[in-house]
C-alpha cells in the first residue's frame, strides 16, 4: 500500500463532518459500494460479528480499492490486537473497555512506535508492503496517520471522559447509546433516556475541548442525522449494511402486503 495521507483524518482536521457506516455482512462488495457512494469510513465490527480470518483482510483491500477508510472495532481485553489491526491495513481502530486514563495511555503506547509508544516493529506485513515500504517513513506515517478511538458506553467511562479524551494519541470516541442505556436496568436499549442524551453531550464537549472527535450512530432518518450534526458529532455513522437492507426490504414487503 502507498503511504498516503489518511483521508478521514484530513477531513476531520479540516473541520468537516464525516459520514460512514458499519459492516456486518463481511462482504467486500458491500465495502466497495460504500466507498464508491462517497462514505468516508466503514466500521468493521469484530466485537459482535467476530471473524479472525483472512476475510477481514479482503474487506480492507476492498476499502482501499474504493477509497473508504476501514476502522476496526476491537475487544479491549487483548492488548496485541491494535497493532495487528494496523499491520493488516486498518486506517483506524476503536477499542472497547478503555474506561480510565491509564487504560487510554496503555492503548496509545501499544499502537505507537517508539519514541511515542512501545509498539513492536515488524515491516513484514501488508501495511508496510511486506517489507518493501518498511523503515523510518512507514514508522512516522503509522504514528501520524492511523486513528485511535475508544468506546464510551457506560457511566463509569463518562465520569472520566474529559481526561480520557485529553490523552495524547487518542483521536476520537465512539459513543454507544445502547449499552449506556442498558446500564440503567431498562432490560433493552432505550436511546430516548434523557441520561443518554446528557452523556452524549458530555462526550462531545470533552472531545471538542481536547480537539478530538465523536463517532455516533443516530440511525438513518434525516432528522436524527441533522440533530447529531447540530450537537457536534463529527463522525456520523449511518446505520449498518444489513440494517439498511433489512429496512428497505421490510418496507417494500409491508407496502405490498397492505395492497392485498
Amino acid at each position: 500500500m502507498a503511504h498516503e495521507k489518511n483521508r478521514l483524518k484530513q477531513k476531520l482536521d479540516s473541520g468537516q463532518i464525516t459520514t460512514g457506516s458499519a459492516i456486518y455482512s463481511w462482504s467486500p462488495n458491500m465495502m466497495e459500494v460504500a466507498g464508491y457512494c462517497g462514505l468516508d469510513f466503514m466500521r468493521i465490527d469484530t466485537e459482535h460479528a467476530w471473524r479472525r480470518d483472512t476475510e477481514i483482510e479482503n474487506l480492507i483491500r476492498a476499502a482501499y480499492l474504493s477509497g473508504i477508510v476501514p476502522i476496526i472495532r476491537l475487544d479491549g481485553s487483548d492488548a496485541n490486537l491494535p497493532a495487528k489491526a494496523f499491520e493488516i491495513g486498518a486506517g483506524g481502530i476503536i477499542v472497547t473497555e478503555i474506561e480510565t486514563v491509564e487504560a487510554a495511555e496503555k492503548l496509545v503506547a501499544n499502537t505507537k512506535f517508539p519514541p511515542v509508544g512501545k509498539r513492536g516493529y515488524s515491516g513484514n506485513c501488508w501495511s508496510a508492503g511486506w517489507g518493501a515500504r518498511a523503515g523510518g517513513d512507514w514508522v512516522a506515517w503509522s504514528n501520524q496517520e492511523l486513528l485511535v478511538g475508544v468506546m464510551v458506553e457506560n457511566p463509569e467511562t463518562i465520569d472520566q471522559v474529559a481526561d480520557i479524551m485529553a490523552v495524547p494519541g487518542i483521536d476520537f470516541a465512539l459513543f454507544g447509546p445502547a449499552d449506556y442505556s442498558m446500564a440503567f436496568g431498562h432490560g433493552k436499549p432505550l436511546k430516548s433516556d434523557e441520561r443518554v442524551t446528557v452523556a452524549l453531550q458530555k462526550t462531545i464537549a470533552a472531545a471538542k475541548a481536547a480537539g478530538k472527535h465523536v463517532m455516533y450512530n443516530p440511525g438513518t432518518s434525516q432528522d436524527a442525522i441533522d440533530r447529531a450534526a447540530q450537537m457536534g458529532v463529527t463522525m456520523i455513522e449511518v446505520g449498518n449494511d444489513l440494517g439498511v437492507a433489512r429496512s428497505a426490504w421490510l418496507n417494500v414487503v409491508e407496502a405490498l402486503s397492505s395492497r392485498s
